[in-house]
């Protein structure tokens, strides 16, 4: 098999999902297939916002989770970290600002400058104070905000900027633009009669561009203005001041973004994705825009770059000067259960899976600690079927079954559990809601990765099952990811930022620091959910969609939660990790607790098959494990916290050492979401077989390598009916049998 099966353009994935036609206003509940969904919300539920700050402009559901997102939620927006600039949307314009200011990790948390009182720019109109600024209108990376005021229907700014463009764009209606500075600025490029001007102020550099049939006024003030007639304008931050680079940004000044596409395939070994911009030329002049890549996009990138750059919270973002750039990542091949090699004492194994099977209750918790649980019982499956005990396994998935079907199915109930589609916003709420998943939209990527992983787990033994349920199931993941652009019920792909390669879990980001995600790993579950979904049932767009999303966030994990290049932290932050990357910073802390291991813990939880990411840098992970075990609480007295979850980590680095803390520590704490059955085949995966080599990838997305020593173990995962020849890029090859696991020496 020389490549994956062949890859069909992003905008055709809409058909490959399940259609569900826009519910009927006043219908109390929705039939999708055999399931269904309420229209009335529970009682469980708080209520969101009756108003949502959008135009006609932006047209489908409403998109939350993004780095944008106060926007809609807000008269005035919160800071936007636009990377690399900061702006925020207020009563007199947008204000611009750089954040690199006083790059710090000193203290604990990484810290950029944040807006200073009036920012070090505000771009507004003559003598007009705004009502409201409300979305027009999104792409890939880039928003539109509407500045408009409410007693003045003819008078408006409309502002455009993104994820790595250093320029916003401006148009006018009604009035000319203004441009108020912080302080007094200094000119140092242009005059009255030049078409760019090159300004700077507090220490930060700005081009300032106007359209060809305009005139500068106020120059010797701290705001200026256009006059005449032209309605557009731009303003692009610059990495210094100089005037050759002053006239790199003038000569592209005038092409206006007007939409950003990525576009993506999976090629054998590695997925690769194309970043487009859409432009409009204003004016003639050169073609092209300027785009700072983030180190997860240059560092996988062979377009050439220029030799100018800007700092970051995210560590140096480069400059290209173009309208696209590509990247490839290479594919970290991923299991749905881990081999029977790495089960050491099945009589003891198969104690631990008996004993988890008894501890079933009819009581059904929220979505997030249901998720929890249905993830746990996910593992255990596997494992019961690797021992072939067939009862146990069907015991954990008959749970899971009857739990999700009554999940997906609402009839007459009026709470939990059950899923509620809120009309006005555009999204799908589990009954009972936890964090905020209700009223706020946070975490539904964290809460429904579980249900979609746990329903994959019963489609490899039960098709049938899958099937007659796909509908809920593809509801589910359209709510968190969904393909398509122009979906009746939900915005495209939620909660991804495609320009950041990471998710966001706040759904309103209504913080000073712009929008936040703790739980990396979390994320990833639901990519590795959707994987597993697609491959299980057929549906190759969602399989290649949770693949590109797996491997994408993955990278963006290693460069900005982790740092296990050492290149991106500043060098006085003195942790190996950050517990939550903000906008506008990183910090080590959680929502939840202070304690070490959980700081670091909730970007490792849950460990499924899918966590041998984790150890894709040995060093890093040895560094961190020895670290931890010397500054946390209980030291290396694992029974304490969630001692556990930080064997498992330190088992990627040291097996033998795992191994021998488990026969010490026979009776460890367990974490809620982890299981006795589950540490102990983790642990002896990685003692008996070895840690993963992820320089050695393959042609199949379901496949991997251990090695201990000088002996590799090769293991594929074969869905299909048929055997299946998979090629590693070592040369090794081996024919994985139908539906089930393959391992090789």
């Amino acid at each position: 098999m020389a490549a994956f099966p062949p890859f069909p353009s992003i905008y055709s994935f809409a058909c490959l999902f399940t259609s569900v036609t826009l519910p009927l206003l006043g219908e109390d509940i929705q039939t999708v297939g055999p399931g269904s969904y309420s229209l009335k919300r529970p009682q469980s539920c708080q209520a969101l916002p009756e108003t949502i700050y959008r135009t006609e402009d932006l047209k489908g559901a409403t998109p939350t989770n993004q780095w944008w997102s106060s926007l809609v939620w807000k008269p005035f927006s919160q800071p936007l970290f636009a990377h690399p600039l900061t702006l925020r949307c207020e009563k007199n314009g947008l204000v611009l600002s750089d954040p690199s200011t006083g790059l710090t990790g000193q203290g604990g948390h990484i810290m950029g400058g944040g807006i200073p009182e009036g920012g070090d720019l505000t771009v507004g109109l003559h003598d007009s104070q705004f009502t409201a600024a409300r979305c027009a209108g999104s792409s890939d990376w880039f928003v539109h905000a509407k500045f408009e005021i409410e007693s003045q229907k003819d008078t408006s700014l409309r502002a455009s900027f993104g994820h790595g463009s250093p320029f916003v764009y401006f148009q006018t209606k009604g009035a000319n633009a203004t441009f108020r500075w912080g302080e007094k600025p200094v000119i140092w490029a242009g005059d009255e009669k030049s078409p760019a001007l090159g300004v700077s102020v507090r220490g930060h550099h700005y081009g300032v561009f106007k359209a060809k049939n305009s005139q500068w006024k106020g120059l010797d003030g701290i705001t200026f203005s256009t006059s005449g007639k032209a309605n557009y304008c731009s303003v692009a931050l610059l990495p210094n001041n100089r005037p050759e680079t002053l006239a790199l940004f003038a000569n592209i000044a005038h092409n206006h973004v007007t939409d950003t596409q990525i576009n993506y395939e999976t090629k054998a070994e590695h997925v690769a994705a194309r970043y487009q911009v859409t432009l409009k030329a204003m004016e003639k002049g050169e073609e092209g825009t300027i785009l700072a890549l983030y180190p997860h996009q240059w560092k996988y990138s062979s377009n050439p770059l220029t030799d100018l750059s800007y700092p970051s919270v995210r560590g140096e973002m480069k400059i290209l000067k173009g309208n696209a750039f590509e990247t490839k990542v290479p594919i970290h091949g991923l299991l749905p259960t881990l081999p029977r090699e790495g089960i050491a004492d099945a009589d003891a194994m198969k104690a631990f899976l008996k004993e988890e099977s008894k501890k079933f209750n009819q009581t059904y918790k929220d979505t997030y600690w249901e998720g929890k649980d249905l993830g746990k019982w996910s593992s255990l499956a596997g494992i019961a079927d690797l021992l072939e005990e067939t009862e146990i396994r069907n015991l954990f998935l008959t749970e899971i079954k009857t739990r999700l079907e009554s999940w997906f199915t609402t009839h007459s109930k009026e709470d939990a559990p059950l899923f509620f589609y809120e009309q006005n916003w555009g999204t799908l709420i589990g009954s009972k809601p936890a964090y905020g998943s209700d009223n706020q939209i946070n975490d539904h990527h964290f809460h429904y990765g579980y249900f979609i992983r746990a329903a994959a787990e019963v489609a490899r033994w039960d098709p049938a099952w899958a099937r007659k349920w796909t509908p809920m199931v593809e509801l589910l993941i359209r709510d968190i990811a969904s393909n398509d652009r122009n979906d009746p019920l939900f915005p495209y792909t939620r909660c991804f930022d495609w320009y950041a390669g990471h998710s966001w879990a706040s759904g309103h980001a209504d913080f000073g620091d712009g929008n936040n995600q703790e739980s990396s790993s979390e994320s990833l579950n639901a990519w590795y959910g959707l994987m597993l979904w697609g491959e299980a049932t057929g549906n190759q767009a969602i399989r290649d969609k949770g693949l590109f999303l797996f491997q994408t966030e993955r990278t963006a994990i290693e460069e900005y939660w982790f740092d296990v290049s050492g290149n991106n932290f500043p060098e006085n932050y003195p942790h190996q990790a950050l517990g939550m990357v903000w906008g506008g910073k990183g910090a080590y802390a959680t929502w939840f607790s202070g304690d070490l291991d959980c700081i670091h813990g909730i970007n490792w939880l849950p460990f499924t098959p899918a966590s041998l990411y984790l150890g894709r840098s040995q060093e890093y992970v040895g560094s961190t494990f020895r670290h931890l075990l010397d500054k946390r609480k209980g030291g290396s007295d694992l029974n304490t916290g969630w001692g556990d979850l930080l064997l498992m980590f330190g088992a990627l680095e040291d097996p033998p050492y795992a191994a021998d803390s488990l026969k010490k520590r026979p009776q460890s704490l367990i974490e809620a979401g982890n299981s006795r059955a589950f540490l102990h085949h983790w642990v002896g995966t990685l003692n008996i077989l070895g840690q993963p080599v992820p320089q050695v990838t393959a042609n199949h997305p379901f496949a991997t390598v251990f090695q201990k020593e000088n002996r590799k173990t090769y293991a594929a995962y074969n869905y299909g009916k048929k055997p299946l020849k998979v090629t590693f890029s070592d040369g090794f090859s081996l024919e994985a049998l139908p539906q089930q696991l393959t391992t090789a020496k």
